[in-house]
This record gives C-alpha cells, sequence and structure tokens, in this order.
C-alpha cells in the first residue's frame, strides 16, 4: 500500500512556493504524488513503492491532468521494471509490457498515457543488448527526462500563451490545467501565470467544475498559492458574465486533440466555448505535442471516460445530493469542435486548429 506523507495544511503554505513543491517525482526508489484528491484541505504526498500503487492512484484521480498522467505513467513502469527478476531480456521485456498494459487500463481518454506509455516501450526495446541492472536504470533515467520536458514545454506554452492575455483582462478556466495538472508550472494555468508574472494586472474566473470540483477544489486553491486573483464561479454561472462583460478571454486544457483540431478536455468545456463563440469571446487550449493525438481523425473517434455515478449524486463520495437509485449520466470529458476554438497554444507556439496536423507531422 502506498505511503502517505503528510505536511502542512494548504493554508500556511507561503505565496510564490507552490510551484516549487513537486506534482510527481522519483525519490529513494517510490513515486512520490502530491494527493490531489486530499486538496484544498491537506497536502498530502503518496510515496508509491510498487507499480500497482501508481496505476491505482492515476484511476482513482490522486493525480489527474494529461500531462501529469502520462509522467506519472512513466514512473510507474520504471518503478515495476525494478522489482522484475528475469535476468534474461526477453522474459524481462515480456513482464515490463504488462506493467505498461496495466497501467494503460486506468484511464482512457488522456492520450498522453499512451504517448509516455509507447516511449518507455521503445526505449526497452532499444536496451536489449544490455544487461538487465542497465536497462532498469536507463527506464529510470527516460522516466525522468519526460518529466523534465513536460516541465519545459509548459514554460514555452506559458510565454507563447501570455502574449494573447493583455494587461487589466480577466480570464476564464475550467477545470484545472496548472502545475497539478504537469510536472510542474501548467499548460493553461501556465499561460496565466506567465502573463502574471510578467507584471500584467490580470483575474481569473475559474468555474467550479462539477461533478469532482477541480475548479473549485485545485484551481482556486494554486493561484491562491501564487497570489494570482481568482473568482470561484458555479459551472452554470459563465454565460451570465459573458454577457455583462466581464470575462475577456477563456484558456482551458486538453487530454486530447485529434488530427482535425477537435479537443477533449473535462466536461463542461464545450459548454464554456459554446458561450464564448456566442458572445465574441476568444476561447483557447494549451497543450503540449503529447497531448496531440493524429492517429485520430477528429472527435467522434476519441474514447470518453465514464466514471463512478457516485461522483453526480454525493460530493466527495460522503454528502448524498441526489435520491438513492437515480439513474446517472456521468462522462468524465467531452469534445469540442475544432471550429469553436480561436487557437491552440503549444510549445511551438500558437496555432489555428486546422494547421495543428501540418505542424505536427514531422
Amino acid at each position: 500500500m502506498a505511503t502517505i506523507k503528510k505536511s502542512l495544511h494548504s493554508s500556511a503554505i507561503p505565496a510564490r512556493r507552490f510551484p516549487m513543491v513537486p506534482t510527481i517525482e522519483w525519490r529513494d526508489g517510490t513515486v512520490r504524488l502530491l494527493d490531489q484528491s486530499r486538496l484544498p484541505g491537506a497536502v498530502e504526498f503518496l510515496d508509491c513503492r510498487d507499480y500497482r500503487e501508481v496505476a491505482d492512484a492515476i484511476r482513482e484521480l490522486k493525480v489527474r491532468g494529461a500531462p501529469a498522467i502520462g509522467v506519472t505513467a512513466a514512473l510507474g513502469i520504471a518503478l515495476g521494471a525494478q522489482s522484475v527478476n528475469e535476468t534474461e531480456y526477453p522474459s524481462f521485456s515480456r513482464t515490463v509490457r504488462t506493467i505498461c498494459d496495466q497501467l494503460a487500463a486506468t484511464r482512457p481518454t488522456a492520450v498522453n498515457l499512451f504517448w509516455a506509455i509507447e516511449r518507455m516501450k521503445q526505449k526497452l526495446d532499444s536496451l536489449q543488448s544490455q544487461p538487465i541492472p542497465w536497462i532498469k536504470q536507463a527506464l529510470i533515467v527516460e522516466a525522468q527526462a519526460i518529466l523534465d520536458e513536460d516541465i519545459g514545454l509548459c514554460r514555452a506554452m506559458g510565454r507563447h500563451g501570455a502574449e494573447l492575455i493583455k494587461d487589466g483582462q480577466t480570464v476564464l478556466t475550467h477545470c484545472n490545467a496548472g502545475a497539478l495538472a504537469t510536472a510542474g508550472y501548467g499548460t493553461a494555468l501556465g499561460v496565466i501565470r506567465a502573463a502574471f508574472d510578467q507584471g500584467k494586472k490580470i483575474n481569473v474566473i475559474a468555474d467550479e467544475t462539477r461533478p469532482v470540483l477541480q475548479g473549485a477544489r485545485l484551481t482556486a486553491w494554486e493561484l491562491m498559492q501564487d497570489k494570482i486573483p481568482v473568482t470561484l464561479i458555479t459551472d452554470n454561472m459563465a454565460g451570465a458574465l459573458m454577457r455583462q462583460g466581464k470575462i475577456h478571454l477563456c484558456v482551458v486544457g486538453a487530454d486530447r486533440i485529434a488530427a482535425n483540431g477537435d479537443v477533449a478536455n473535462k466536461i463542461g468545456t464545450y459548454s464554456v466555448a459554446v458561450l464564448a463563440k456566442a458572445h465574441g469571446i476568444p476561447f483557447y487550449v494549451a497543450a503540449p505535442y503529447s497531448t496531440i493525438d493524429l492517429k485520430t481523425q477528429s472527435g467522434a473517434d476519441i474514447p470518453i471516460e465514464q466514471r463512478n455515478p457516485l461522483e453526480v449524486t454525493s460530493i466527495h463520495g460522503s454528502h448524498p445530493v441526489a435520491p438513492d437509485g437515480v439513474t446517472v449520466y456521468n462522462p468524465a470529458f467531452d469534445v469540442t469542435p475544432a471550429e469553436l476554438i480561436t487557437g491552440i497554444i503549444t510549445e511551438r507556439g500558437v496555432f489555428k486548429p486546422q494547421d495543428l496536423a501540418r505542424q505536427f507531422s514531422s
């Protein structure tokens, strides 16, 4: 069982320190994860000593956000490989690939998960002439490289996206696409954080993001740690604020982007995009190349994860808000068509959705 390490309550973390708190890291032969299911009430860490614990953490949303899931899976593979006792490459490789399959089965929508697993498999394939102890260490190095690259990509996205935000504007974001959803810094919140660090006086509106409340629990908390002005609203308030001229642009993250520019993101993203279009408000998506899935032609081909009805009928599984036995539909994601998206912010720059395939096909 993963070890729980407790630290300070969130209110005790000083401003500007939060980005230095690792969401994910390899530490002393374990995968250490910031347990996002405990936020904002307490900051706790899970020390996973077995790849199955890593898989459970992904499945149970203790770690979430497409880039973070990919990084965590890579570290989980490296962790699992350390305990494989096979001494010959063919049997060692088969066992590690079984670990890969188990991690791939945790969540179906975020393509970063499968991208990271495939990259780890390719590294494994490239090492078949090496001694097994050497391969085990090389897999740790590769997983760490994936983590480090993610932070660099987020900072590059932040620089490109910050140019889209003007001094004095208010930005709406949906779900959590910040440092918590990545290895650090964030995608959509990385854009916001970069604009703030440039000295722009900006405000953020975070909608609560039912049913798991990532906006209320995570985004609001993360922005408050950085002293970035944030106002929390319920999901059904966005249209009214847009009509009143209180929102100037929207920036969200993504879990998978199809070749035609359609974007799968947390449920409710599509509604925000429709409202933004109706009110003439720019709607941007921020995501790294690992979220772009050129093998998926359109959003219609993206698998949508269905989650536990209890997420809808209760708050955090313990406070019922619906009658027993009610029928529940609980997709974790929806698809926003490319025609509703003003631009997609990547580490290479900002592109129209229809131009994304050409930019990232090489």
